[in-house]
């Protein structure tokens, strides 16, 4: 057997994760400072991004930066990538996990400001900065990007139809750019199920268990249980792995 397994560390690596400051976002930026990268957190709201910042430079260490901005503003993410830039001189990991899948009463009722306000936030951000953080890796000489979907893109409801219809051009998003990128620059996405975040407090939880109670794994995702898979993708273990979609559901997508 030749080569050697390169692991899941990040030993000097700089990541960028949006939507940082919460849910699966501020557990990917925890476990990517604990793998050894310093990290940036970034989202519309700087203090909630600074609270985390701080955590993780005290529970791990690491320099950590808190940046605001809004991922659906086209021109503000290559301030972003500069920012980043200016701060560590380079950009490895990039996860584009902000999300956003407002309520609406029925699909008639769906504004135009509302559709291009998820359009905006879960495809026209991630490919304005995949293209221009993806460049610049590039020129680097590699990186890893991810994309947080959702098993919405394969399985989508009435109810969050904008938000499926985003994540499924955010798979379209990973493997063209996976193609354009490459062979250096890796780009994949995860797909999660339920989560039991911050969102799932909106949720109607008697309905939401029973329709879990139909999956293999019969039950909701914990938040840390992202981070397994987030390594993965981040690190060299994941070193001939591109294109790919990581479905993370507890069995959804098997059914």
């Amino acid at each position: 057997m030749t080569g050697s397994f390169q692991g899941f560390g990040l030993d000097g690596k700089v990541a960028l994760v949006t939507g940082g400051s919460r849910g699966l976002g501020r557990e990917m930026i925890v476990a990517f400072a604990e793998a050894g990268a310093d990290v940036v957190v970034t989202s519309r709201k700087l203090e909630a991004c600074e609270k985390v910042a701080a955590e993780v430079r005290e529970r791990t260490g690491r320099r950590a930066i808190a940046v605001a901005s809004h991922v659906a503003d086209w021109a503000a993410q290559g301030g972003l990538v500069d920012r980043v830039y200016d701060e560590f001189g380079r950009l490895d990991v990039l996860v584009n996990n902000a999300g956003l899948s407002p309520l609406y009463p029925s699909l008639d009722t769906v504004s135009e400001e509302l559709f291009d306000k998820v359009i905006g936030v879960n495809l026209k951000g991630p490919f304005r900065l995949t293209a221009l953080a993806g460049a610049r890796m590039v020129a680097d000489g590699g990186g890893s990007i991810i994309n947080i979907s959702s098993i919405a893109a394969w399985r989508p409801g009435t109810t969050e139809l904008p938000y499926a219809a985003a994540k499924a051009g955010l798979h379209a998003l990973t493997q063209g750019f996976a193609q354009a990128l490459g062979p250096t620059v890796r780009v994949n996405a995860i797909m999660p199920g339920a989560f039991l975040t911050d969102v799932s407090t909106h949720w109607d939880m008697e309905a939401t268990e029973k329709k879990l109670a139909r999956y293999p794994l019969q039950r909701a995702g914990r938040p840390h249980e992202i981070v397994g898979a987030a390594l993965f993708l981040a690190s060299e273990a994941s070193s001939f792995t591109t294109g790919a979609i990581l479905a993370v559901d507890g069995g959804r997508t098997a059914q």
